[in-house]
């Protein structure tokens, strides 16, 4: 009886255990098929909601329930118990693997401790391979946006430029990136195009939604109005920007404008045609405008035109030969003055053994405004001030300087040759533009000193007024002209030796001494032969000295400087070009007190104390700060009491400015002319006997001083000038 309860009770035990084993397979179905039918949605709701403690106690197993130690069925029936739980644990993930989220949200994983937790780990599996994330992962789509920021960034830029003007933009960007040289032939326009045009996105500059913009129209209007400065209008042509209506036409016209603008702009500060298309003895300092700087300026100016305008020289007497330039176009106010035919009139000086004669006419009240004579304006009498205004009309105009008014003087002031005066206006104008724009220094008060070879005047300058002026002798016409410069005056030196140019040594003085071997003795000259056959001659300072007391070194290729003279008389004539190139001057004493005062001012120096250092040894005066000389040729300018001055064309600079101009090669003209540069060699000679030389073959050799050398000190002299356009060169 006892065995049979015994058996009875493992039975009851084995019962237990599969019904246990079966509800829990049942409930463990039962959750799988609810997590199937609901929603991801669903199910992030349910797991943020808290549950009973009990929910989250996992369903009980076999091993829960307490066997008896003493059942003799024990190891039968643990073998029943394992089969079902491998059969049918498996099934249960299978049915939630595709459903990612459900494994993350199911209670079973907060399950460590039960040993279906242990086998849980398939059921993540699913997890790991994550192929159907990437429908719900906003950081996918992400990676695409910010790869597509930089394909934005042009849309970005090209933002700036207005949408009408963006199709010219877009053709302005397709010429400038070919780097043709169809618009701009120079390697600095073309590099300040690029720059400019590539800032603004290519943006046009002149137009606006195909209309011409304020700089536009003030570029415009300064080009048409060339000729006012003495330039010609064609040489700027001005694209037709209403017959424009194409992005092509316009990119194009707008480049064109601007090379218009571009030649209008150098051609207004360095001239039509570089200095060196006219003669040798020419050598200013270049200052060419920068593109960049030109386009700058122009387009950001208030003013376009007149920012244009500033290009052209700044100098009072440029301006007042435009506004003369102006009037001989009969663009000017007030009446046309005609004199009378009638007697001639003379005016006779007062001599030793007669009185002044002096003639009245009612022809001479007319005459004196035609000449400019402000003075005495309605006096009939032709007196020494109208017979001198008559002389220096008769020097401009070609004819014989009387001073007496005869029928062919006043035919030519009632018939002024006006176009040869136009075309005398135009060329000086242009000789402006190759002045600097600073004669002076600043430091010394803009202080400088301008000679005019064409009137023989010399004249020192200071904040803006002249502050001393007088008469000079300028170099004979040919191969002894006075060379046009600007240069530094150094310094001063009292009581000079006169170091003879080679020119005059081989040309004069050395076949001189072949007809008369004393003639240097006699003139007080000194003969050095050197060692290498070459002579040197010089003459020791004193009263009778070629250089008189003082000589002004401005240190030039030219070897020439201004100087006293002993032959004062020459002062006195009209005409006087006389030397062979150094310009001489009426009152060197004054002039160098004036000079010194103005370089050092607290020396207080005058004309006495100058005077006071004449002797036998040189004393060089230096200034702390050069001052500038402006050696020019002015053959058409405004005197000071605003009358049209002319003179003669003495070196004939006019005459070859007028035929090139008119003759025009275009922008050939700006181009530098290589001419031979001056030569200071001298040649072994001969000596005829009886020429005393004075160290006898002592002197230098081959490696001494040359003649610049001699002259200034300087070690060498200056360089030949550097080209505006060194990639065309003409030679002669």
């Amino acid at each position: 009886m006892r065995d049979c309860l015994n058996h009875r009770a493992g039975f009851d035990r084995v019962l237990m255990t599969v019904a246990a084993t079966f509800l829990t397979v049942s409930a463990s179905s039962a959750l799988a098929q609810d997590q199937a039918r609901s929603s991801a949605a669903e199910l992030a709701i349910e797991a943020a909601i808290p549950r009973p403690e009990p929910a989250n106690v996992p369903p009980p197993t076999a091993s829960d329930i307490k066997l008896d130690a003493t059942a003799t069925v024990q190891d039968s029936a643990k073998e029943p118990a394992k089969e079902p739980v491998k059969a049918e644990a498996a099934p249960a993930p299978d049915k939630v693997e595709t459903k990612p989220s459900d494994v993350a949200t199911t209670p079973a994983t907060e399950a460590p401790k039960s040993e279906t937790a242990k086998t849980e780990p398939a059921t993540t599996e699913p997890a790991k391979s994550e192929p159907a994330k990437a429908d719900t992962a906003p950081a996918a789509p992400a990676a695409p946006a910010t790869a597509a920021a930089p394909a934005a960034e042009p849309v970005k830029a090209a933002s700036s430029v207005p949408a009408a003007d963006q199709p010219v933009a877009d053709k302005l960007k397709d010429i400038i990136g070919a780097k043709t040289s169809r618009h701009f032939d120079r390697k600095n326009e073309r590099a300040a195009i690029e720059k400019f045009y590539g800032a603004r996105d290519f943006a046009p500059v002149w137009t606006q939604a195909g209309s011409l913009t304020a700089a536009a129209k003030g570029v415009i209007a300064r080009l048409k109005d060339a000729a006012s400065d003495g330039l010609n209008p064609t040489d700027y042509p001005v694209p037709d920007f209403a017959a424009a209506t194409t992005p092509d036409a316009l990119a194009d016209a707008e480049l064109k404008l601007t090379a218009s603008m571009f030649d209008y702009a150098r051609q207004a500060q360095s001239g039509r045609m570089h200095w060196s298309q006219v003669s040798a003895d020419i050598l200013y300092p270049e200052h060419p405008v920068d593109p960049g700087e030109v386009l700058a300026k122009v387009t950001t100016a208030a003013d376009a035109s007149a920012a244009l305008d500033s290009y052209n020289p700044p100098q009072k007497l440029y301006k007042e030969l435009k506004a003369k330039l102006a009037e001989l176009r009969g663009q000017g106010s007030g009446p046309v003055i005609e004199i009378a035919d009638g007697p001639a009139l003379k005016y006779t000086p007062a001599g030793k053994k007669q009185a002044e004669i002096v003639v009245e006419d009612p022809r001479v009240p007319q005459l004196r405004s035609k000449l400019g004579i402000t003075e005495n304006a309605s006096d009939t009498r032709y007196d020494a001030t109208v017979a001198e205004a008559v002389r220096k009309f008769q020097n401009s105009a070609e004819i014989k300087a009387t001073g007496i008014l005869d029928d062919k003087t006043v035919k030519a002031l009632n018939t002024p040759k006006r176009d040869k005066q136009i075309d005398t206006v135009l060329v000086n104008m242009e000789r402006w533009r190759w002045l600097p724009r600073d004669l002076g220094v600043p430091s010394l008060g803009d202080a400088y000193v301008i000679l005019n070879i064409p009137d023989y005047t010399l004249k020192v300058m200071q904040r803006g007024q002249q502050v001393w002026t007088t008469r000079v002798v300028t170099g004979k016409p040919g191969q002894h002209a006075t060379p046009l410069l600007t240069e530094t005056m150094k310094y001063i030196t009292v009581n000079p030796t006169w170091n003879v140019p080679p020119s005059i040594v081989y040309n004069e003085y050395l076949p001189a001494l072949q007809q008369d071997p004393t003639v240097l003795a006699r003139m007080g000259l000194k003969l050095e032969q050197n060692r290498d056959g070459s002579v040197h001659i010089s003459q020791p300072p004193g009263e009778a000295n070629a250089l008189g007391r003082i000589r002004f070194n401005f240190p030039n290729k030219f070897l020439v400087y201004q100087h006293d003279t002993p032959d004062k008389n020459l002062f006195a004539k009209e005409d006087r070009a006389f030397s062979h190139g150094c310009m001489r001057v009426q009152n060197p004493d004054q002039y160098a007190s004036v000079l010194l005062n103005i370089a050092m001012p607290n020396e207080k120096y005058t004309p006495e104390r100058v005077r006071s250092m004449y002797g036998k040894s040189e004393i060089d005066l230096k200034f702390p700060t050069p001052i500038p000389v402006n050696i020019t040729y002015q053959t058409a300018f405004v005197d000071d009491a605003g009358k049209l001055q002319f003179r003669k064309d003495v070196y004939g600079r006019d005459a070859t400015m007028i035929n090139i101009l008119k003759n025009s090669r275009g922008k050939d003209l700006e181009n530098i002319v290589a001419h031979s540069q001056p030569s200071y060699s001298r040649p072994a000679t001969t000596l005829p006997s009886g020429v005393a030389v004075a160290n006898n073959g002592g002197g230098f050799g081959s490696s001494g001083p040359n003649f610049f050398e001699r002259l200034f000190g300087a070690p060498t002299p200056p360089p030949a000038p550097v080209g505006r356009r060194p990639q065309r060169v003409f030679t002669r």
